[in-house]
C-alpha cells in the first residue's frame, strides 16, 4: 500500500485559510488572506524544491485544484515544482468537476473511503495532499492518513478556518522529523499510529483482498 501524505501550512493557533492571497478564501468574511506569503522566501530551507519526497501522485479538494490549475500550468519547466506538479498524476475528490483541464488531473470516482483505498492500493511512493482542508478532515476522519507535515509559521491569527477540529477520538503521532527556517517556521514530521480496535474506519485492504 501506498501512504497518504498530508501536507499542511498552518499558524501557530491552527489557521490554514487564505495562506497564499487575499482573495484565496474569505469565507466567514475573512480579511487576513495572504499571510504565508511573508514567510514563503524562507520555506525552501525545509523542503526540496522539486516536490515532496517519493510523491508519485497527489489527491486534491475541488477549491485546491481550481486554485493551482489556475497558476502552476502556466510556470516554465525550469521551475522545479512546476516541472513536477505538472508531470505527476493528479486526483481530484469532487461532485462538481467533470472537466479537468490541468494536464494528468482526474476525477476521483466514487465514494471517497472507497477510492481512496483502491488508489492507495495500486502503484509506487506516496500520494501526498495538499491544503484541501475539507478533505483532509474527512481522511482523518476515515483513518486513511498515514503521514503529516505541518510548517508551522510563527504567526497568531485569531480567526479563520483550522485544520483540525472535533474528532469523535483521539488521534496519536509519532514526531519523525524536525525543521526551522530563518524566518521562523517549524517544519514538524508526523507518522499517525492507529488504534487496532478503532471502529468506524476503512479497512486498508486492495478491492477484492482476501
Amino acid at each position: 500500500m501506498r501512504r497518504l501524505v498530508v501536507i499542511e501550512f498552518l499558524t501557530v493557533d491552527g489557521v490554514m485559510q487564505g495562506l497564499g492571497s487575499p482573495e484565496e478564501d474569505t469565507d466567514g468574511g475573512f480579511v487576513h488572506g495572504g499571510w504565508g506569503a511573508p514567510f514563503a522566501p524562507a520555506v525552501h530551507e525545509a523542503v526540496t524544491a522539486d516536490g515532496p519526497p517519493g510523491a508519485s501522485g497527489y489527491l486534491l479538494g475541488r477549491r485546491t485544484y481550481e486554485k493551482m490549475a489556475q497558476f502552476w500550468p502556466h510556470q516554465p519547466d525550469d521551475d522545479p515544482m512546476a516541472r513536477h506538479l505538472n508531470a505527476t498524476p493528479k486526483h481530484v475528490a469532487t461532485r462538481t468537476l467533470t472537466d479537468l483541464r490541468w494536464s494528468g488531473a482526474e476525477v476521483l470516482a466514487g465514494d471517497l473511503g472507497p477510492a481512496v483505498v483502491d488508489l492507495l492500493s495500486h502503484g509506487d511512493g506516496d500520494v501526498v495532499v495538499l491544503g484541501s482542508g475539507d478533505l483532509v478532515r474527512q481522511l482523518v476522519l476515515l483513518d486513511l492518513v498515514d503521514h503529516v507535515r505541518l510548517f508551522v509559521h510563527p504567526l497568531l491569527l485569531g480567526t479563520g478556518k483550522r485544520l483540525f477540529r472535533e474528532l469523535p477520538a483521539p488521534r496519536r503521532l509519532r514526531l519523525t522529523a524536525v525543521g526551522t527556517t530563518s524566518l521562523g517556521t517549524v517544519a514538524l514530521g508526523y507518522d499517525v499510529l492507529r488504534d487496532p480496535g478503532a471502529q468506524d474506519v476503512v479497512e486498508r485492504r486492495p478491492p477484492g483482498a482476501a
